[in-house]
């Protein structure tokens, strides 16, 4: 309980929520209390004798109020192609869904593989972004696969891991000594697993359907076995892995038994691949091109048993813009690649409205998980934690429009689907960055 003795002029109480913290396996009305750029005091009991007059009060109206969602993979076109995302519209389509901190991958141009390219970014978000930012640099120079950087002096600098990004790592004996050298670091190794030799030239999933569209396939081996070896790598070494994105029903058996086994490892699952499968491709359509590919019905069923029985751990956008140029080409030839920061938590709520998944377990996987997996304050409704969390209409019915999109790229694959839950409001530091009625006016 607050009594008026406690309040300060600049407190803000965000009353009248639906409360959920996956942190603390939290559910319940209430409300939350902002001072300065941190959470004061968040619960059911805070004002039995009403709000003070002197505090701010802001509504929820019994919508939820959850931490703000971590995402842990987002392609940013700055520096080298803005014209695809820059780090300022890339937050300002994070703040819109929900998003209060993106992870942004290395593959820039200059790569993000020295001390002076950590700091750009630090410093260019601090200057331009809207939300919280923090770079992954790479785990090889120039993302060759031949040496690795210098994790120590990038760690300083402010990377949270170390990724090649799009590309894997096929040296076993390099990946040995890069996760050897990050573990003297309790240092993160995220890794995209795919054989090149397997997907070369590949479009789509492997299988029928391509066969009749008249595309070559990548199958599903080509993530399996590298993140097989990979397993075999982390039990040699001791050190920290996290794969990037998984895809299929086999991969996530390998998973799952490492983790039986005692590995230090997580996984990832992009709202795609949870959502969609190969037949969206439909009609050769360029922006249902992902990387790894749409698989089969099975394997995304198999995704969400997998987030059911906590072998995944977290979901991701896989944002990675692309303009008309690239993707407006014959399938073969377009680009790989989704927008995905906005539609989020909204084309992952499906799962929730269809009973396929509970809402605690969506939101840990966007939100005290990745935190905790990348060593972040953030993803959690406690008091002292940095006051970032988000508002939420569950059942808010709506048409998604691809045009409407904040991101500077428009190649989602969801233009045009039927939506339900939507952002409200969003909070950084305290600080609304997003406010859906201001969207209205």
């Amino acid at each position: 309980m607050i009594g008026p003795e406690q309040i300060a002029p600049e407190q803000i109480a965000y009353v009248n929520a639906r409360i959920i913290d996956p942190a603390s396996n939290t559910d319940t009305v209430g409300a939350l209390v902002v001072f300065d750029d941190e959470i004061q005091a968040v619960g059911a009991d805070l004002f039995p004798e009403g709000v003070p007059s002197h505090m701010k009060s802001i509504d929820c109206e019994g919508h939820v109020l959850c931490p703000g969602l971590i995402d842990m993979r987002v392609f940013v076109g700055e520096p080298g192609s803005e014209h695809n995302e820059t780090l300022a519209t890339a937050s300002q389509a994070a703040a819109a869904g929900g998003v209060t901190t993106i992870i942004v991958m290395p593959n820039t141009s200059p790569v993000i593989d020295d001390v002076s390219l950590v700091d750009f970014i630090r410093r260019r978000s601090r200057d331009t972004a809207i939300v919280n930012v923090f770079p992954m640099a790479a785990l090889t120079k120039n993302l060759d696969g031949e040496q690795i950087t210098e994790m120590g002096l990038l760690l300083e600098a402010g990377a949270v891991a170390f990724t090649d990004g799009r590309q894997s790592i096929m040296s076993a004996q390099l990946m040995r000594s890069a996760l050897s050298y990050a573990s003297t670091f309790d240092a993160l190794v995220v890794h995209d697993a795919e054989d090149p030799s397997l997907a070369k030239d590949g479009a789509m999933n492997e299988g029928e359907l391509a066969s009749r569209l008249g595309l070559r396939g990548i199958p599903t081996a080509a993530e399996t076995i590298i993140v097989e070896r990979d397993m075999a790598l982390v039990k040699l070494t001791g050190g920290r892995y996290h794969l990037a994105q998984l895809s299929c029903a086999d991969t996530l058996r390998v998973v799952a038994q490492a983790k039986k086994d005692g590995l230090d490892i997580t996984c990832a699952v992009s709202t795609q691949h949870l959502t969609l499968n190969e037949n969206d491709v439909g009609d050769y359509r360029t922006f249902f091109k992902t990387s790894p590919p749409l698989r089969s019905e099975d394997d995304r069923l198999a995704m969400i048993q997998g987030l059911q029985d906590g072998v995944i751990d977290v979901i991701v956008s896989g944002h990675d813009p692309q303009g008309p140029a690239s993707k407006r080409l014959p399938f073969g030839e377009a680009a790989f690649g989704t927008v995905g920061l906005e539609t989020m938590l909204p084309i992952a709520l499906e799962l929730v409205h269809n009973e396929q998944l509970d809402l605690m377990t969506l939101l840990r996987a966007m939100t005290s998980t990745p935190a905790d997996i990348l060593g972040l304050s953030s993803g959690r409704l406690t008091p002292g934690a940095p006051a970032d969390f988000a508002v939420l209409d569950l059942g808010a019915p709506y048409i998604f429009v691809a045009e409407t999109l904040k991101s500077r790229s428009k190649n989602s694959p969801f233009d045009g689907r039927k939506m339900q839950g939507r952002i409200l409001k969003t909070i950084v530091g305290g600080k609304t960055v997003y406010d859906y009625e201001d969207q209205l006016s």
